[in-house]
């Protein structure tokens, strides 16, 4: 059921995405970005197993900021896209400071969430300032390795519009190469072995690769969506005219 479950989990995200952007435009994808960065810091501390492998469940959610990303440097530019990252660091120390407010609290003797509440949210610190620290180079280093491609594939091909897949799955599989790696050590190490470390490692980095080759198409229809609101502007000109 885990494998299942992945694969219906990352076609429900990426697909929210998509309906975010074609409804909300640039504001729904910084919207998502808050959801994503909160919901992926709560799933990072549950591991399960799938595909023979050990891995955190918040792999999947972290994979949906880079598509985020991509598609606001591919369709709204550079600046959008370190925008949405300062403000999934927002979110994140929003998070943990409220999250960790809810700890200082004394329950009622009637209360029967507190210690379910304690139990993932004492854990929450760690994990929380791991990850903010990795979201922060991986996402950074991604859409700067994205112009990098883009600005290479447009000077050797002359065509800007072309090797859309070229620059999505060249920025996002490095970049999450790099987020896999130093999430697994700095949030794990100590918790676990190293050889649970290893396969918590390789497992993340095997599905960022499954996601990055999965939302490449989502990148396309991205673009699809800005151009015919590109499209849809001059003619709603016209009508106002």
């Amino acid at each position: 059921m885990n494998e299942l479950l992945l694969i219906i989990t990352v076609v429900l995200i990426f697909g929210a995405v998509l309906l975010a952007y074609k409804f909300f435009g640039r504001s729904g994808l910084y919207g998502m970005t808050c959801i994503a960065t909160v919901l992926a810091n709560i799933e990072v501390l549950i591991l399960i197993r799938a595909f023979g492998m050990e891995q955190t469940l918040g792999n999947v959610m972290f994979a949906a900021t880079f598509l985020i990303t991509d598609i606001l440097s591919e369709c709204e530019g550079k600046k959008a896209a370190n925008k949405a990252v300062v403000i999934g660091v927002f979110s994140s120390l929003f998070f943990l400071g409220v999250t960790q407010c809810w700890l200082l609290f004394e329950p009622s003797d009637g209360d029967t969430a507190f210690g379910a509440i304690t139990a993932i949210f004492s854990q929450a610190p760690r994990m929380i300032f791991a990850s903010l620290a990795v979201y922060v180079v991986s996402q950074f280093f991604d859409v700067w390795l994205y112009h990098k491609w883009w600005a290479f594939t447009e000077k050797r091909f002359g065509d800007r519009r072309r090797f859309l897949w070229l620059r999505n799955n060249g920025s996002t599989l490095v970049s999450q190469l790099i987020n896999s790696f130093l999430l697994t050590f700095f949030a794990f190490l100590g918790t676990y072995d190293i050889v649970t470390l290893l396969q918590i490692f390789a497992s993340g980095y095997v599905i960022y690769v499954f996601t990055a080759l999965l939302d490449t198409p989502a990148l396309y229809l991205a673009r699809r969506i800005s151009d015919g609101k590109k499209r849809a502007l001059p003619l709603m000109a016209c009508e106002l005219n």
